[in-house]
């Protein structure tokens, strides 16, 4: 019966009239006495526009089987897909009404609207377990006036807010909201300012907080908490933006473009840190809380001892004999193996991180989070393409500012959390295109270079392939640097620096014999502290055993610093410069 019923007739779409009863004649072959089908059975996707069963998206987690377009999800049901099973302790589950503006009809319409859905407000609050993780858990229902933010909205969240920053525990919210509650004005407008100020004292408390946008995230909510988190996540396709999309097309005038304000503009846009499907958000936030425990990261860093040191002080003695342009050569090779393919093999469970939360997400920089033998740590790399196709989505290895500043980002907040750095060094130097300049780019680095000096954490980069210049620096203010032994580091390419000195760019073998940029001799200058050997030029055949000579200095490394204090790891970085 139903195959008939949704059976697609000439020139229209599904017949949905006969869903609900049908009673017909039997001569035009049709059903007598039909039973009647349940209500809320069948519903039209609000996406595709096609037929669904109601059980098939529940099942699917929500979302239309056929389009893959997100329903919106009432709290409770948040609750029951994200947290362990009987976890979800709710706080402030009643308050009391409010119109601070004796605005006419308000009580009537909230009071409604509570016996409709039995909410009490726009929130539900509470300290759950997510995969055994502890967290404080705040998720806003669309249903309720569309979940504007008025004032008990805010109390909800900031009492959340301060309750997980007593308990020591990180937060999570999933944003929903309209925006502003216009029946109460420019009390609605103060909680944008409180809910702010209660995640600045959770964030100075060394707290974790994970924002997560759904669909609609808009207006004061955008422009408050929403966008605060230390990791902002996004579901699929969602509506993310302050002014809504009606009210821009009636300001400016224009048509706007196709996915404008969606979850995946602000990834391009550098706003969100990774899009998440719901099958997945579980797994992602758990594992995030454990990347950003500090026990587990002090625990797990005082586990490392110190080994025998691979190279000892006559390392550089036993370093092949190739010329200063040969080494030139082979760190440009395009068959040497680009950053990726050691953090693939050094690090567990990586987590990329996108963006800068300013302009744009360069694919020159690559950043995130993962396990080194069971320590969380931030991994930064500059990413060279292995074809045309992926060298320009990675800009040839050049970052633009926007990668400068995304990677700058990652830092300072593993800074936050004690989390020690591993940055891989490999560009022939920062773009240096009109859009840097206008985007600016030498803001951009001397920002790393400023920030980095302070930052608390343990830091180690490792030279793989090309140093360029300021380009390279940006990601080697640390306590230690490292070059793989067929790496070169330098002012700038030996062609420009021919081209400088001598007038002549094919003087650039010449020229790399007098620059000093091979590892050997950046060692015997002080400016390096390690050499990684080659017994071969760095290939495809050779990257396991070279990613576990890094994987044993990187421990090694960790060792000597576990003891270390903030303070004097800050120190050690200021005085290795303070060197030069």
């Amino acid at each position: 019966m139903f195959k008939d019923i949704i059976a697609k007739k000439k020139g229209q779409g599904p017949d949905f009239s006969r869903l609900k009863k049908v009673v017909v004649n039997e001569e035009q072959n049709e059903v007598k006495n039909a039973p009647e089908v349940p209500d809320n059975m069948w519903k039209k996707c609000n996406f595709c526009g096609k037929p669904i069963l109601t059980e098939d998206v529940k099942k699917n987690l929500y979302r239309c089987p056929k389009c893959g377009g997100y329903f919106r999800v009432h709290a409770y049901r948040r609750v029951e897909l994200l947290c362990d099973e009987g976890s979800f302790a709710e706080w402030d589950k009643e308050m009391p009404f409010e119109n601070p503006l004796n605005f006419p009809g308000y009580k009537a319409k909230v009071e409604a609207t509570q016996e409709k859905y039995k909410l009490n407000e726009a929130v539900i609050s509470g300290e759950c377990r997510i995969n055994g993780a502890a967290a404080v858990l705040c998720i806003c229902d669309g249903r309720f006036i569309m979940s504007s933010m008025g004032k008990n909205v805010g109390e909800k969240i900031t009492r959340a807010i301060e309750r997980a920053t007593e308990k020591k525990l990180p937060i999570v919210i999933f944003c929903c909201s309209g925006g502003a509650r216009m029946q109460e004005g420019i009390i609605s407008l103060m909680q944008m300012a409180k809910t702010s100020e209660a995640l600045k004292r959770h964030h100075d408390a060394g707290l974790l907080y994970i924002s997560v946008l759904t669909n609609p995230t808009t207006g004061g909510v955008t422009a408050s908490f929403a966008m605060l988190g230390d990791v902002i996540l996004a579901e699929p396709k969602a509506l993310i933006g302050f002014a809504g999309p009606r009210v821009i097309e009636q300001t400016i005038r224009q048509k706007l473009p196709e996915g404008f304000q969606s979850s995946e503009f602000l990834l391009k846009h550098g706003f969100v840190d990774m899009i998440v499907g719901r099958e997945d958000q579980r797994e992602v936030i758990s594992r995030l809380i454990r990347l950003h425990d500090r026990e587990l990261i002090k625990k797990s860093l005082s586990a490392f001892s110190k080994g025998e040191d691979l190279f000892g002080e006559a390392e550089t003695d036993s370093v092949s004999k190739l010329s200063a342009w040969e080494r030139v050569k082979l760190s440009r090779d395009a068959k040497r193996p680009s950053a990726k393919d050691y953090t693939d093999l050094i690090f567990d469970d990586f987590t990329e991180l996108h963006g800068d939360r300013c302009y744009g997400d360069d694919g020159a920089i690559i950043g995130g989070l993962a396990f080194f033998k069971g320590m969380p740590v931030t991994v930064i790399v500059q990413q060279k393409g292995k074809n045309t196709k992926e060298n320009i989505i990675r800009n040839f290895g050049m970052p633009l500012p926007e990668g400068y500043r995304k990677a700058l980002r990652l830092m300072k907040e593993a800074g936050d959390f004690n989390r020690p750095i591993v940055c891989f060094v490999d560009t022939p130097g920062a773009y240096p295109g009109m859009e840097s300049e206008e985007r600016g780019q030498g803001e951009a680095i001397a920002r790393c270079l400023y920030e980095m000096s302070g930052i608390k954490s343990p830091m180690v980069s490792l030279v793989i392939g090309e140093g360029g210049s300021g380009g390279a620096l940006a990601l080697a203010v640390a306590n230690e640097v490292w070059m793989l032994e067929n790496a070169t580091y330098s002012i700038l390419s030996p062609e420009g620096f021919a081209s400088i000195l001598y007038k002549d760019s094919k003087k650039a073998p010449e020229a790399s014999e007098v620059m000093k940029i091979t590892a050997a001799d950046l060692k015997k200058l002080g400016v390096i502290e390690k050499i990684i050997k080659e017994d071969k030029p760095a290939c495809k055949e050779n990257l396991k055993d070279i990613a576990g000579l890094i994987s044993r200095e990187l421990a090694d490394f960790f060792a000597r610093y576990k003891d270390k204090s903030p303070e004097d790891i800050v120190d050690s970085r200021y005085e290795r410069f303070r060197r030069f």
